[in-house]
């Protein structure tokens, strides 16, 4: 069918979001194109661009999807005219207000129409790229074609190429079928009503009709039918070969790369990030969990966007896309590999790992070093004759034990990229981990492997027991632990011991660690072989842990990381994913096991190792008398809590240190310390006090403007609260895939290779130097009497008597919010306002005037370390609960 013809017009007056004057009609290609260009504002302000973003739309959109960008980057033109970007989006020709020839377009023309505009327009470079959905291969051509002009490429949901011979997705397969195309593309305005539901949260009334705008009727709508028929479903197709040559073309690309993605994309999946990445491994991603198809109109893409562009100008291209190697590293060992220690005890039989409960009838089971080191080196061979290859990710879903320790060790020992995210996020949290982490390998237990296999998570799948060939079939197992023993042993024979095992660097990505999810979605946090060294290091000055030392493990990362340290390892029985199943009983069997000295626990764990004291036997007391040093973190830990520790472990000195996944250690405090500090520093702030900075550790603070925002300066000025700002040697080497966030993380850094962190959390630096810990940067609360910070006011009601813990929100809009008190009482009340004389206890105590003291049976925490407060879902009650609407559970 041969659509009417129209010429090119302008959109009408009102869309929302769009400014007129920046529309423009362009006669190119043998058509009137509609295109947004910003040069003409530029050029009256008397601004000289730097470059030009060519945009590119999808469909069934049109250039109106890039008004945040027009918008933002002339907003950023007139505060520095240095960084002032172009911006031309065009309507392709069919589509939005361009022009309706009636001709049938592939992608190949189109590719050509857009090189015939630039032509026209006398485009110079620089020029970046700009494309979504089915714009991005149409811009990636264009890319291809003019490497002269090039300067970078920014993506957003898009792809060139369909992975593995793959049917195209299910949403395009129903478009394309027989009967249908026609109908739901152009008689109709299905497809387009359809793309436009997909954004989250839905769009505003107003946006959806602009974007219907210039698709009226059925005779406007032929692109869009064109469009989606020429989808490149199989070798046939016309436009097969010219889709196949700009993904080639890609691969030879070397200029910087940004590609922000929506994860909840029916349409563009993760395996065509995947597929993006391996052809533009320097691609930097940001992956926006929740975020979908319509992803420029669910985030706030431009400033980001801008930001990226900024930082391509103001220095050299740094890699943060989780790439193999980083270049923040060094290239010669500083220190030991992280399985130095296994390998100088392989001629040992003294235990190396104690894993309490794994043996048979529930004893438990004893790995000597040298058993290790014998595991661990025919794993690694066995990993290699599998086909695994340094830079491969391992998504280890194995529960702390001695298979989940020597899987760990082989894996860093041949350069693949442990992928750790314990079942602590939920099957939720851990999907979106794997998925985001994109993994090549998974390690599983049974309810692992039976997760990644009912929700589709990448990744060829090994188990740690031996399956009947039904169920590995089943769940798409290809090896055990034991073909893998093995695989190396017969690697090694065959080989006459000579073998070779791949050696990675001191620069390369060893693991992608996964924070609790307790701020938001976990985020994986990259470690190259450098930083865990230097983190071993830190762990073994600070608290003297070395070889001939036993430790009971009962915090997840500290359960890997003793044998690394020569330490004998404990794992008590519990699952130390979960701190509230550790009880006194067992804590105190694993130290008499081990006959150990130091004692690792969350602050959960611990609480919980108190409330079950009375159920130890004389043995067990014993056994705990012997502990020297007892460690705790993960959440601040109340100092009658510790108190109440060192009453059943009489020769321990507890310590809290403070750190966080990013950098899991950075300052360090003895119960002692936390006393003095309590009262030296009584007329500050307030807060919990985590102590002085462990060696090779600085710590600064970025104050607080009026707004509860932290500023670009830092101080180390006593008494100054603001974002605590760290930095080490053995931080984290950045955000695995979360560009925008690393930036946020990195933005005291003064280059590519330092190791400066914006912790996120607020605090401040008493007279000694300690360092005070007063809560989160996003629950800082903004009252018309200032900015208030929350732990030093809850730990003032936490001396209320009948308080259990107790947690400050702001109700209100920030700047104006009204401070509640939300307490969790001992004797467990109900959820609703306090009673007077609680609330009356309550406000005495309190150092800020309080709107409304409300109770709780329990306050809600995090699913990983059960202790940090969730505040913002606290908030939200509150609020709910002060409208007057049911007091139901937060």
């Amino acid at each position: 069918m041969t659509a009417p013809h129209s010429r090119a017009s302008v959109p009408p007056p009102g869309l929302p979001g769009l400014t007129p004057a920046h529309s423009r009609i362009v006669a190119a290609a043998g058509a009137e194109w509609h295109l947004l260009d910003t040069g003409p504002a530029l050029e009256a302000a008397g601004v000289a661009p730097v470059g030009t973003l060519l945009c590119v739309h999808g469909n069934p959109t049109w250039s109106y999807l890039w008004r945040a960008l027009v918008a933002e980057s002339v907003e950023a033109a007139t505060i520095d005219p240095g960084r002032a970007w172009r911006v031309i989006a065009v309507d392709q020709l069919e589509m939005g207000f361009s022009e309706r020839t009636g001709r049938v377009r592939r992608l190949a023309d189109r590719v050509a129409d857009l090189g015939a505009l630039t032509d026209t327009l006398g485009l110079g470079g620089p020029v970046v790229t700009v494309g979504h959905d089915w714009g991005g291969p149409v811009s990636l051509g264009w890319a291809v074609d003019h490497p002269e002009l090039l300067a970078g490429v920014v993506l957003l949901n898009t792809a060139v190429h369909n992975p593995g011979g793959r049917p195209i997705p299910a949403p395009l397969r129903a478009a394309l079928a027989p009967g249908v195309l026609g109908v739901a593309t152009e008689k109709t305005s299905a497809f387009l009503d359809t793309t436009l539901s997909l954004a989250r949260p839905g769009l505003a009334s107003d946006v959806r009709a602009a974007f219907r705008s210039p698709y009226a009727s059925s005779g406007r709508r032929a692109g869009i039918r064109d469009f989606v028929a020429d989808i490149p479903v199989d070798a046939s197709h016309p436009s097969f070969a010219e889709l196949g040559r700009i993904a080639a073309g890609v691969a030879a690309l070397r200029v910087p790369a940004l590609i922000l993605w929506g994860p909840q994309d029916p349409v563009f999946r993760e395996t065509y990030l995947r597929d993006l990445l391996e052809r533009m491994p320097q691609a930097h991603v940001h992956r926006f969990e929740g975020a979908g198809h319509l992803i420029a109109e669910e985030i706030g893409y431009a400033p980001i966007v801008l930001d990226w562009l900024g930082e391509r100008t103001a220095r050299p291209v740094a890699d943060s896309s989780g790439s193999h190697r980083s270049e923040g590293a060094a290239g010669e060992w500083s220190s030991e590999p992280l399985w130095a220690s296994i390998e100088a005890n392989e001629g040992s039989d003294a235990p190396a790992l104690i894993d309490m409960g794994a043996g048979p009838e529930g004893s438990a089971r004893i790995v000597s070093w040298s058993l290790l080191a014998r595991r661990v080196d025919e794993l690694a061979h066995g990993l290699v004759a599998a086909g695994v290859r340094p830079g491969d990710r391992i998504g280890l879903l194995v529960p702390p034990s001695a298979d989940l320790t020597a899987v760990l060790y082989a894996a860093v020992r041949i350069g693949t990229v442990v992928v750790v995210a314990d079942a602590g996020l939920g099957v939720r949290g851990l999907g979106r981990a794997i998925r985001g982490a994109h993994t090549d390998v998974i390690v599983g237990a049974l309810p692992g492997l039976a997760a990644a296999r009912a929700l589709g998570w990448p990744g060829r799948r090994i188990s740690v027991p031996t399956l009947s060939p039904a169920l590995a079939r089943s769940l798409g197992v290809e090896h055990s632990l034991g073909d893998l023993l093995r695989l190396g042993r017969e690697r090694v024979a065959v080989s006459s011991g000579g073998a070779p095992l791949p050696a990675p660097a001191p620069s390369d990505l060893a693991a992608v660690l996964f924070t609790s999810g307790s701020t938001g979605p976990a985020k994986g946090v990259r470690y190259t072989h450098a930083q865990l060294s230097a983190l071993r290091d830190a762990l073994a000055a600070q608290y003297d842990v070395g070889p001939g030392a036993g430790i009971v493990a009962g915090f997840a990362p500290f359960a890997l990381l003793g044998p690394a340290l020569g330490a004998r390892s404990v794992i008590p029985v519990g699952d130390v994913t979960a701190p509230r199943t550790l009880t006194a009983s067992a804590v105190a069997d694993a130290a008499r096991s081990a006959d150990a000295t130091v004692l690792f626990l969350s602050p959960a764990a611990l609480a919980n190792v108190v409330a079950t004291a009375d159920a130890l036997d004389a043995g067990q007391r014993e056994a705990l008398a012997h502990i020297g040093t007892v460690l705790s973190a993960g959440a601040p830990v109340p100092a009658r809590l510790l108190e109440r520790i060192v009453a059943l472990m009489p020769q321990a000195t507890a310590h809290t240190p403070y750190g966080m996944t990013e950098g899991l250690l950075m300052t360090d405090i003895t119960l002692d310390g936390i006393r003095a500090a309590d009262d030296a520093d009584a007329a500050g702030p307030g807060g919990v006090c985590v102590g002085r900075p462990v060696a090779g550790v600085t710590v600064a603070i970025s104050p607080l403007d009026a707004d509860g925002r932290p500023t670009a300066v830092l101080t180390t000025e006593p008494g100054i609260s603001g974002e605590i700002v760290v930095e080490a040697p053995h931080l984290r080497d950045g955000y695995d895939r979360l560009w925008a966030v690393d930036r946020v993380a990195r933005a005291h850094s003064a280059g590519p290779g330092a190791r400066r962190h914006s912790t996120g959390d607020v605090g401040h630096l008493d007279a000694e130097g300690r360092l005070w810990v007063e809560g989160r940067l996003q629950h800082v609360l903004v009252t018309p009497e200032g900015v208030v910070t929350p732990v030093g006011a809850e730990q003032a009601i936490e001396a209320v008597p009948g308080v259990r813990r107790a947690a400050l929100v702001g109700v209100g809009p920030r700047g104006v919010q009204a401070l509640v008190a939300v307490v969790e009482t001992e004797a467990r009340a109900r959820p609703g306002l306090a009673d007077a004389s609680l609330a009356r206890a309550v406000r005495d105590a309190s150092p800020h005037p309080l709107a409304a003291v409300l109770t709780v049976a329990t306050l809600p925490t995090d699913i990983r370390h059960n202790s940090k407060i969730d505040r913002t879902a606290l908030a939200a009650w509150a609020d709910s609960v002060l409208r007057g609407e049911r007091a139901h559970r937060p």
